[in-house]
């Protein structure tokens, strides 16, 4: 059944794009990465923590934008930074985003 619904009227379509999102994390004040950064899309659940050198990858959908959130959610370890919201525009491939966040 499901075969011949696919030939009549084809796959469904992802109206989204899959993209790849890089980046580094850093203290604006030190320019010193900082690990245990929380960074997620802004409308999605899953999300991804930062490394020892600041860095973090993941994969996720976008219709051209894309709001990414960073917050410190190991303040004990790291010092206490604050958290940041940010819109990306334009974004269909793959992106790097270098972000700084400020001391509390």
């Amino acid at each position: 059944m499901m075969f011949i619904f696919q030939a009549c009227y084809g796959t469904p379509q992802d109206l989204q794009y899959d993209v790849l999102v890089e980046g580094q994390v850093k203290s604006k004040t030190t320019g010193q990465p900082i690990k245990g950064i929380k960074v997620s899309p802004t409308t999605e659940t899953q999300y991804q923590q930062t490394d020892d050198a600041g860095k973090f990858s993941f994969y996720t959908q976008t219709d051209g934008s894309l709001g990414l959130r960073f917050e410190d959610i190991d303040s004990e370890v790291n010092g206490a930074f604050q958290a940041k919201d940010t819109i990306l525009t334009d974004v269909y491939n793959k992106i790097w985003v270098d972000i700084k966040l400020e001391d509390k």
